[in-house]
């Protein structure tokens, strides 16, 4: 299936993909926003070929630890205190988060909105072709 249709189709839907992974990243980092010592997920980008129908598709290039350090606090008697009784929070910022979370949500509709698009004209297509 070598045409615009399904080339169309093929780049939604990897950027759902993407953007499905993305908005769980962001939900992960706002679960742990409390948690001592946690670092903030970060996600990096990328295209790729894909080689059934000859599109260039984003993809997930990889997940890093935001290396950032979280606030400091004293207490002494926190489990993860060290020497001095100081615990590191979390470096996550739950504005950020929330953001990136609404921005995925937004590309996950755009590229739903691209595919049901293809699909439906792929269906004309077939059901022309038909008569």
């Amino acid at each position: 299936m070598d045409n615009s249709i399904s080339k169309s189709i093929a780049a939604a839907a990897s950027g759902m993909n993407v953007q499905s992974f993305r908005l769980r990243v962001a939900s992960e980092n706002l679960s742990n926003a409390d948690t001592h010592g946690y670092k903030r997920k970060l996600i990096t980008f990328g295209q790729e070929m894909d080689k059934l129908t000859k599109v260039e598709t984003v993809k997930i290039d990889g997940v890093t630890l935001d290396p950032s350090l979280g606030e400091q606090s004293y207490d002494p008697a926190h489990p993860l205190a060290n020497d001095q009784g100081m615990v590191i929070t979390s470096n996550v910022d739950m504005m950020i988060e929330l953001a990136d979370a609404r921005e995925a949500g937004r590309s996950y509709e755009a590229n739903l909105s691209s595919f049901k698009q293809a699909t439906q004209m792929y269906r004309s297509l077939i059901d022309l072709l038909r008569n």
